[in-house]
This record gives structure tokens, C-alpha cells and sequence, in this order.
């Protein structure tokens, strides 16, 4: 029999609270000790289902597929470990990838999973993804069961980062059309319900070749974050999305688990293009000039933590990135390079008003409130600033001159590359313009690398090198704010995994090892 959780019974407090009551605590909800009801937010939903090549795994908000199995997976410390692969080695010249995986593994319709589905999967993905970028990939070759052969256009040593999130698709099950919504897999998980715009069911995996999962049935309801709330109000959740508006309450019988996150929030300062941010030491005093403590404070609630980079406590990351706080400096700065103060409080140079717009996306609220927070800050230094709440259908072609407050933060150091690289159609990079061929060198040295853990130094490097780089003694043209932690209800009792450091996305990487929660 079909179970429907709690969707119906929270869309009736939605219209009970709307009349201004407060949700009266109801009884918890019995399920047995080897089930866990996770809420997450309506855009965590799949809209094209569960098939990797359509975005499920990857993307934006990337995490692990849970019913497909990887051939890589990232571990605690975003260090790369093996799922489906037993081992694997990169030529010297870095197109060639060769992995061999388990001969061991089924798919849930009892079919062998051998490398012609690995192969099949890698050249679906890259013939239909629209939501990561293929184009190192050649294509990818079953030698036999048990070795699939990557040929690569170019070299690119992160490409096990990539492995960690592409979920293997079985060749003799797979229908673009049908498989998003009935997946086949040989995950941990088998999706055995999905009411689209309210839950899908999980079950165990009982053929799966690992560690049998703790959780043997998992719901997730996708619900607005008031709605989240009244569900943990009326005890029909196990654990549920918050934010840092809902932190101080004490709903009964539960506790807030914070997760750190390198899901930042930051300004680009355009190089050229705007008069203002095109100067270095205006650049350099916003960076220093900033209390992101205060920031933390007085937006988040203290649930996040200072950002330097978009790739904080990852294994890439350069400590030369971090600055302390120092608004006496910021102010030396802009003196010594002739911003004088005029008597409005805003300075001046070449008759040009230190002034800047920054713009935020409309409806966050958390990206509203710390552009306020910020052009506060930055009046105390003479920089006056206005803020505006914009679309994304403009805010991309808007960036180009004009500062905008950008979410970022993935398992992979391709998100530096993405950012900071020039693009060969501009001769600038692609979000923001900016251009400095030294750092470019070191990403392409990086991505080049025979060796992962090598190319981390490359990587840190391009950051700053001792005379160079994007961070306060260098270029700086983007500037950090805050990682903002998410925020979870937990019922009293469940006992959540340790987590990995959380990418963008407030979604799916809570519950990628939600097979070795527990009840206790």
C-alpha cells in the first residue's frame, strides 16, 4: 500500500497558522527505529528526476545519488576514496584515465553492472548533460567487465571529483524518457515512491554490495521553510531545514544541528568597467575593511563562519587568502592612493565619488541583509553605497561593472577556475572581468597535473604564490563575506552521522549518509 506522509497534514496547519494561531504541539508520530522523515526545500526536488544525466548527483547542489552507485566518493576531508572503483591510474600525458571497478555488484533488477554500463553512462551524460560541463571528456571505453578507459580532450587531474558524483545507469534498463522517474540502480537506496511537489520513499538497497544501510526506509517532503517549521511544531519530521530566522526558537523535543558549509557568500569588484572597484586599493581597503564577525552576528544569527575564499578548509585551499580585520589600514589604503574624504563622508579621487551600487537577488533575504550590513560597513570608510534587489535574468550582465552578492562553494577546484580564469571569447573571466595570465597558468598547470594531490599546491598557488594571486596582497577582485552554516531540526533521539563540509545548496548533502544514521 502506498503511504502518503505528513504533506496533507501540514498544508493544513499552513491554513490553521494562517488565521494567527500558533501550531499546537501534537503527539510525535511512532515509526519504527530503522525509518527517518527528512524535509527538505521545494527546489531540492528534482524536476527531471533521478537520472545523472539530467542533473541528478550533479549540478549546482552537488551530493552523492544514494541509488546509483559512483566510482569515486569524497571523503571526510574532500579527499578522494572508491565506491565502484578498486583503483586508478592517469597517463603521463593526462588524457588517458584507466579505472577498474568491483566485479560484485548488481543492479536492483539482478543484472551484473559491468564497465560497458560505466562506459554507457559517461557517454549518455556527456551527449545530454545540460548541467555539468563534459567537454574534457572524449568518450569512455569498456575494455572488458571490469576497466573502463576515459579519453580525455584535455588533461584534467580533478576529473575523480567528477567520478564522485555521475551515478551509473544501467545500458539494458535505460530510457531517457521513463528513467528519471523509475531509476534503476545499484545504490544503496531504491526509490520505491515519488509524489511529485510533495515526498519520495527510499528503501534499502537489500542486494547492495556494501555496508547494509542503518535507515531502512527514509521519506523526504519537500515543503517551504515556514511549513518545515510547522511540521517539526506537530512532531511529523525527524529532521528538518532551517535558517538562521528560526535558530532561537525551542521547538519540543528537538535540538538545532549546524553544519559548517564553504557555501559563501561574496562580492565580485569588477576590474575594469567600473571606476571605482577598478582600484586596486579600493579593492584591498573593502577586503581588510570588513568585520565578517559583525556579519555573522547580525545576519546569520553566529551560525557561520568568516569566508576568505570561495574554497575555505577544503584540501586547495591557500591560508594566505584569510585578513584580519583592520579598518585603520583600510582607511591607509585609501588615503595613501589619493581618495580623499570630502565633507559629505564620501571620498573622492580624479573627481571620482567612491560609490558604488550592489546588487543582491530579489526574494533572499539573507543576500538583502548582508548588502545592507555591508554598505553600512563600508560608509565607516568612505565609501558610500546603495543597494538594489535585482533578477537573475539581469544580474549576470549587470556583475560585469557592478558588484552583486554571489553564492558559491562546491567539492571540487574547478569552482577557482570557474570564477577567476579568463575565458578565450572575452579575454576576461566569465562572471566578473578580471585577468591575470599568471594565475591562469598555475589552474592549467593544475588541471594538467599527473598527480591530484600535487595539483592541490597549483591550485594554492594561483591563489597566491608569494608575489601574485587573487587574494589581499595580489588582485582581490572578488571579496568574501561569510560561509553560512545549515541549519537543521533534529528529534530528540536521532543520531546524524558526522558530516562532510557542505557545498552550495541547502538540499541534498545533509542525507548523503543518512544509511548510517541511527536511533539511540
Amino acid at each position: 500500500m502506498k503511504r502518503l506522509l505528513p504533506c496533507l497534514l501540514s498544508l493544513a496547519l499552513i491554513s490553521g497558522c494562517a488565521s494567527g494561531e500558533s501550531p499546537a504541539t501534537a503527539p510525535v508520530t511512532e515509526h519504527p527505529a530503522d525509518e527517518v522523515v527528512v524535509v527538505m526545500g521545494p527546489t531540492s526536488e528534482p524536476e527531471a528526476g533521478f537520472d545523472p544525466a539530467f542533473g541528478w548527483g550533479a549540478g549546482e547542489h552537488v551530493h552523492e545519488p544514494l541509488i546509483q552507485s559512483t566510482l569515486t566518493v569524497t571523503n571526510a576531508d574532500l579527499t578522494i576514496g572508491y565506491d565502484l572503483a578498486t583503483d586508478m591510474a592517469v597517463s603521463d600525458d593526462g588524457l588517458t584515465w584507466t579505472v577498474t571497478i568491483r566485479d560484485d555488484v548488481s543492479f536492483t533488477d539482478g543484472a551484473s553492472l559491468t564497465a560497458e554500463d560505466v562506459a554507457f553512462t559517461y557517454n549518455t551524460v556527456k551527449a545530454t548533460s545540460s548541467v555539468n560541463d563534459f567537454t574534457m571528456l572524449s568518450s569512455a571505453e569498456a575494455i572488458d567487465d571490469t576497466t573502463v578507459v576515459f579519453h580525455m580532450t584535455k588533461p584534467y587531474s580533478i576529473w575523480p571529483y567528477t567520478m564522485a558524483i555521475v551515478g551509473i545507469v544501467p545500458e539494458h534498463a535505460y530510457d531517457s524518457a521513463t528513467y528519471g522517474s523509475s531509476p534503476i540502480g545499484s545504490g544503496r537506496y531504491t526509490l520505491v515512491q515519488w509524489n511529485r511537489g510533495e515526498q519520495i520513499i527510499l528503501e534499502a538497497n537489500p542486494d547492495y554490495y556494501g555496508e547494509a544501510p542503518k535507515m531502512k526506509r527514509v521519506t523526504i517532503l519537500f515543503m517551504e521553510e515556514d511549513a518545515a517549521f510547522l511540521a517539526v511544531h506537530a512532531g511529523q519530521a525527524d529532521l528538518a531545514y532551517t535558517s538562521a530566522t528560526y535558530a532561537d526558537q525551542s521547538p519540543a523535543g528537538y535540538g538545532l544541528l549546524s553544519c559548517e558549509s564553504v557555501d559563501n557568500r561574496g562580492i565580485n569588484l569588477p576590474t575594469e568597467g567600473n571606476p571605482v572597484t577598478a582600484d586596486l586599493a579600493i579593492r584591498r581597503a573593502i577586503n581588510i575593511g570588513i568585520d565578517r564577525e559583525e556579519m555573522i552576528q547580525n545576519v546569520l544569527n553566529g551560525y557561520g563562519t568568516p569566508a576568505y575564499s570561495v574554497c575555505d578548509k577544503l584540501p586547495w585551499y591557500n591560508a594566505a587568502s584569510q585578513v584580519a580585520y583592520d579598518p585603520d589600514e583600510a582607511i591607509g589604503l585609501l588615503e595613501e592612493a589619493g581618495w580623499v574624504l570630502g565633507d559629505d563622508g564620501v571620498r573622492v579621487k580624479d573627481g571620482v565619488r567612491a560609490q558604488l551600487n550592489i546588487l543582491y537577488s530579489t526574494g533572499d533575504s539573507v543576500r538583502q541583509a548582508l548588502a545592507a550590513d555591508l554598505s553600512n560597513q563600508l560608509a565607516e570608510l568612505g565609501i558610500s553605497c546603495t543597494v538594489e534587489g535585482v533578477g537573475w535574468d539581469t544580474a549576470y550582465d549587470r556583475a560585469l561593472t557592478t558588484p552583486l552578492v554571489w553564492g558559491w562553494g562546491a567539492h571540487t577546484p574547478m569552482e577557482l577556475y570557474n570564477i577567476y580564469h579568463t575565458m578565450p571569447d572575452t579575454g576576461t573571466a566569465l562572471y566578473s572581468p578580471y585577468a591575470n595570465p599568471i594565475v591562469d597558468t598555475y589552474m592549467d598547470q593544475a588541471l594538467a597535473c599527473s598527480d591530484l594531490d600535487a595539483s592541490y599546491e597549483l591550485w594554492q598557488k594561483a591563489q597566491w604564490d608569494g608575489t601574485t594571486g587573487v587574494t589581499q596582497n595580489g588582485d582581490i577582485p572578488w571579496v568574501w563575506l561569510v560561509n553560512v552554516n545549515h541549519l537543521y531540526w533534529v528529534r530528540d533521539g536521532l543520531q546524524v552521522a558526522e558530516q562532510k563540509i557542505h557545498p552550495h545548496g541547502h538540499g541534498w548533502s545533509i542525507v548523503n549518509n543518512v544509511d548510517q544514521w541511527s536511533w539511540g
